[in-house]
């Protein structure tokens, strides 16, 4: 066929197709079915982890700033039964949860009239586990970060190859090679990565940055029981 003749056909083609939508919303609609489903999936998981995010972000800017203001009131040179009298009731942070526990098992084994020998191991162990148990809090929904990110951009992946797949399908059965057939299936199956990248690389950025800030936060609580064990001891020491 002689080539004009043949760009005069193929522009009759597409003028009577019309022209394909390239939009995100088109390319879903258009998609397979499966293609779907794993675009949703990770629509859902990319929202889900900004939600996290935006929550660790409030959630440790609040608890580094609470905890600066106990300790100040901690050094601030008044009693320990001062500082928990006046927290003992509401502690709102970690580091006040770990003072106000320890407190309380200093409290009750002077009541109880508990020797002084096993104080400090006994104090040692109920912030051991304070610490436990405010770390594993702070550390939630952390995995789900890590998860997105390691597994969003293969879903992504899976997407685009079943896409690709179905493209070549349509070459198949069309017996025409034109990129018009396969380019809408290609470009779905493109927006599946694009999707997958969308959902990871903030999962990914996010939890690095939380997960060094709540470690710092972690050595900071353990710092702090050092310390107060310290205090005990001191105290036992003058007692004897």
């Amino acid at each position: 066929m002689d080539p004009t003749r043949a760009n005069e056909v193929l522009t009759d083609v597409t003028v009577d197709a019309g022209p394909l939508d390239f939009s995100l919303w088109s390319l879903f609609l258009r998609a397979d079915w499966v293609v779907k489903m794993v675009m949703l999936g990770l629509f859902f998981a990319s929202v889900w982890s900004w939600a996290i995010i935006f929550d660790k972000w409030w959630r440790v800017s609040r608890l580094r700033k609470r905890a600066d203001q106990f300790e100040r009131l901690f050094w601030s040179g008044r009693s320990l039964d001062e500082i928990y009298d006046d927290v003992g009731h509401r502690p709102g942070h970690p580091l006040s949860t770990l003072f106000v526990a320890a407190m309380r098992e200093w409290k009750r084994s002077n009541e109880s009239g508990a020797p002084f020998a096993g104080l400090r191991e006994r104090v040692d162990k109920v912030m051991t586990i304070t610490i436990n148990r405010e770390m594993m809090s702070l550390e939630s929904n952390l995995l789900f970060l890590a998860t997105v990110g390691a597994t969003a951009p293969f879903i992504g992946l899976f997407g685009t190859v079943w896409g690709i797949m179905n493209s070549f399908q349509s070459i198949a059965i069309s017996r025409d090679t034109n990129l018009a057939v396969v380019a809408p299936g290609i470009a779905e199956a493109l927006f599946a990565t694009a999707l997958g990248l969308v959902a990871a690389i903030p999962a990914v950025i996010a939890y690095n940055k939380f997960s060094s800030e709540i470690g710092r936060f972690g050595a900071r609580l353990e710092g702090f029981a050092d310390e107060f064990s310290a205090i005990v001891s001191r105290q036992i020491d003058e007692r004897r």
